[in-house]
């Protein structure tokens, strides 16, 4: 996931620079670069799907946990997780390239979905593909969560374990939230453009901030603070710096008569 993240900031944010300072871009370029946009954004809910799911099969199945969850298998669920996020959108491309004509990619446009991939079909696909994702993702995390705090209810011996699955599959769902802002927001912006005609790039910019850096930066933060040894260094660092700040904050004076 933190790889996935890494490709769908580097990829928006290039993307995003390259309205501001080109405005328009060839279509080949803008094609590729909103199909990583779209596979990267799509792999994150059916990632902590497969998150949540694992902390069942801990929990629930501890002694079955070893020969589900092997190396291999997770090298095909990782491999399964891109195919199910590839596949359903890039067929958006296969539509484009049968009924556009060749000149239509030598072409120069603002960097939109809806202005490469025009065919209203291909929005009403995606609409459902949307519905369909998110509805599974979201019912996965309910099922799992209500196993574990079951399970955690009849096993007094592990019930720090399920505790912090419970946890991690609740941080899975507030995430799952954050991500659902990437759905929402063309209807957002829409209407802020209708109410705020003039600041078309203030809204765009803001919109970024909110739907695609926010929560892929509190999602390692928080995954960073819940690590034990992460958690002991950052608090004497932290520690050391209030050291310094204070230190340097005596006035000479002070130090003397000290």
């Amino acid at each position: 996931m933190v790889i996935n993240d890494a490709i769908q900031l580097t990829v928006t944010v290039t993307l995003f620079v390259l309205s501001y300072v080109v405005y328009k871009i060839n279509i080949s370029f803008c094609c590729f670069f909103i199909l990583v946009a779209v596979f990267t954004t799509r792999n994150t809910p059916v990632s902590l799907a497969s998150m949540a799911i694992e902390r069942y099969i801990a929990i629930c199945e501890p002694l079955r946990h070893p020969q589900i969850c092997t190396v291999r298998r997770t090298h095909i669920v990782i491999g399964l997780i891109w195919f199910i996020s590839v596949a359903p959108d890039i067929t958006d491309l296969f539509v484009t390239l049968a009924t556009e004509s060749l000149s239509f990619f030598h072409e120069s446009v603002f960097c939109l979905r809806q202005n490469v991939f025009k065919d209203p079909i291909l929005a009403y696909k995606r609409q459902v593909f949307d519905i369909i994702y998110f509805s599974c993702v979201f019912l996965t995390l309910i099922f799992t969560y209500l196993r574990i705090l079951f399970a955690a209810r009849a096993l007094s011996t592990e019930k720090i374990s399920a505790q912090r699955a419970r946890n991690t599959i609740l941080l899975h769902g507030a995430q799952l939230a954050m991500c659902m802002l990437s759905y929402i927001s063309p209807s957002v912006e829409v209407v802020l453009r209708l109410i705020f005609p003039g600041r078309i790039l203030e809204i765009r910019f803001a919109n970024y901030l909110i739907v695609y850096i926010l929560p892929r930066f509190l999602s390692p933060i928080i995954y960073g603070v819940r690590d034990k040894q992460f958690r002991k260094y950052l608090k004497m660092h932290l520690l050391s710096c209030r050291c310094k700040v204070k230190l340097k904050t005596v006035h000479p004076l002070d130090k003397h008569a000290m």
